[in-house]
């Protein structure tokens, strides 16, 4: 497996030699050798825990390789903070943003280079350089907008005109395009291009194969801290990096089933719910559940997604509109609560399994019948019995997967995978009518992904009824049979899967009609 070739006038941007990294006990790198090619994209990819993020944290000055070095541009680099880094020309754009909310885009760009108790040099200074990079790479920013009225496409250029400032020729991106719409994935992407056209070196953190084979021109798999391949992008495809990264081969579609839908299940009318400050976060959302169909809910994170599901789940109470399911009408008036709906046939996979799925201090054998636990598989009457409880938890591991299959270890030993398919399977095994999945493949490694989807497509080949709330617009179109859009806390459109495209759903997503119009 070759990497690019460099010409002798053009050394890597980057080379890691060699580089070993342990934590206690834990080898997180080890003996890694990596060589990015000056003025290219270049992708590391592979499983949670592979050891993509301890690489690029000790590139980025994070964390320091026990063992191992590293040249940047042909020239030996020590790296021990960041500030080593960016003195080096290497800047990162983080998953999280780190900019100021209530400052101006150039107070933000301007941090760290001052020049000055009164700021009125550095903030000409700050504004020239924002002009020119703005007409360099095309990242036009109005400087003196307050960044929390911004767009997440806008930020996320406020803070590669961050790096920039700084001098980076070597732009880290870890996992950038979480937080965008379609069509602001696009037009990232265009300025990457822009970017690499003018002789940046962009290294791209990414879980998304499809934006791999899209954006860059070289990918490294990593896979339990090693590296095991280096591939240039236009040489292979998603289905030999999904089996590279895993080690054996993983299916990237689950096989749609096709279901007649039954009667409705579940019907939200005209739900509106406001938060503690009076913000209404929720905007006469109407939607139907019906048996065996999966209602896809599309959209950037932070639009209602979250309030929409604990209302239906009954955490949080209905304050104005109703949910209908069966002969039971909740409202205001009539409240509920999540062991009524668990009674009426209703399983919740919450959006954060750390927050609402799991106690992470519990053993797994605990965690798996939370919510369930006066069930019949517990013991006898309130009497939890511990056997009982270790060999249904034994039974659930085997049946899904989940790994180490050890019902004593607690919820938090597990890794973020197998955490999320402890969550499934005690939501799955008591075979509900109607399900209300929340990001069911958040953080879950490409092998795991492929488990739960299938999964939730058997569920809906036994006639459940289920909402399926994601930001992956892939998994989205991969498992639904209609599909909804929220965008600031209304459903602005819906759609059969069969009429779907990513155009069209990624304009809704971004409060846009197909046509052009606010939606």
């Amino acid at each position: 497996m070759t990497q690019h070739k460099d010409t002798p006038m053009s050394p890597p941007a980057v080379q890691l030699t060699s580089i070993t990294k342990t934590f206690g006990a834990v080898i997180a790198n080890d003996a890694v050798d990596l060589t990015i090619p000056a003025g290219t994209i270049h992708g590391i990819i592979g499983e949670n825990g592979a050891g993509k993020s301890t690489v690029v944290s000790i590139l980025y000055g994070f964390y320091t390789a026990d063992s191992g070095s590293i040249e940047i541009n042909g020239q030996p680099a020590t790296i021990t903070t960041s500030a080593d880094a960016i003195d080096r020309g290497i800047g990162m754009v983080h998953q999280h943003f780190m900019l100021v909310p209530n400052f101006t885009v150039l107070e933000n760009v301007m941090l760290g280079s001052e020049d000055g108790f009164l700021l009125r040099k550095g903030k000409a200074a700050t504004r020239k350089e924002l002009q020119r990079l703005s007409d360099e790479y095309g990242l036009n920013v109005d400087p003196d907008a307050i960044v929390e009225t911004l767009p997440v496409g806008l930020q996320q250029r406020v803070e590669i005109l961050k790096a920039l400032r700084r001098g980076a020729r070597i732009l880290i991106l870890d996992e950038p395009t979480g937080v965008l719409t379609p069509d602001e994935t696009d037009r990232f992407f265009d300025i990457l291009r822009g970017l690499r056209a003018q002789g940046v070196t962009v290294l791209l953190i990414t879980h998304k194969l499809r934006e791999i084979m899209e954006v860059t021109d070289g990918v490294s798999v990593m896979r339990r801290g090693r590296m095991v391949a280096h591939k240039q992008t236009a040489e292979t495809t998603r289905e030999e990096l999904a089996e590279l990264m895993v080690g054996r081969r993983v299916e990237l579609t689950t096989p749609r089933i096709a279901v007649t839908p039954g009667p409705v299940a579940m019907e939200a009318r005209n739900l509106t719910w406001r938060g503690t400050r009076g913000v209404a976060r929720l905007k006469n959302v109407s939607l139907q559940l019906r048996a065996g169909e999966i209602l896809g809910l599309a959209g950037v994170s932070g639009n209602g997604q979250p309030e929409l599901l604990d209302v239906l789940a009954g955490i949080a109470p209905v304050q104005e509109g109703e949910i209908i399911v069966g002969d039971r009408t909740i409202n205001s008036g009539s409240p509920t609560d999540p062991a009524e709906l668990r009674a009426l046939g209703i399983a919740h996979v919450p959006e954060d399994r750390h927050r609402r799925g799991l106690v992470l201090p519990f053993e797994a054998r605990e965690n798996a019948v939370l919510g369930y636990h006066n069930g019949p598989k517990t013991g006898l009457g309130r009497l939890l019995s511990p056997r009982a409880l270790h060999t249904h938890c034994a039974e659930l591991m085997e049946r899904f997967d989940v790994r180490p299959p050890n019902p004593k270890l607690p919820a938090i030993g597990f890794s973020g995978g197998n955490q999320q398919k402890l969550v499934m399977a005690r939501e799955i095994e008591p075979e509900p009518a109607i399900m209300l999945v929340g990001q069911p493949t958040r953080g879950v490694d490409i092998g795991g992904i492929s488990f739960i989807h299938a999964e939730i497509m058997a569920r809906k080949a036994a006639g459940c009824a289920i909402l399926l709330v994601s930001v992956e617009l892939d998994e989205i179109m991969a498992l639904s049979d209609r599909i909804a859009v929220m965008n600031a806390g209304e459903i602005v459109g819906e759609t059969a899967r069969d009429d779907a495209d990513y155009r069209r759903i990624g304009l809704m997503m971004a409060g846009v009609s197909a046509e052009g119009d606010a939606a």
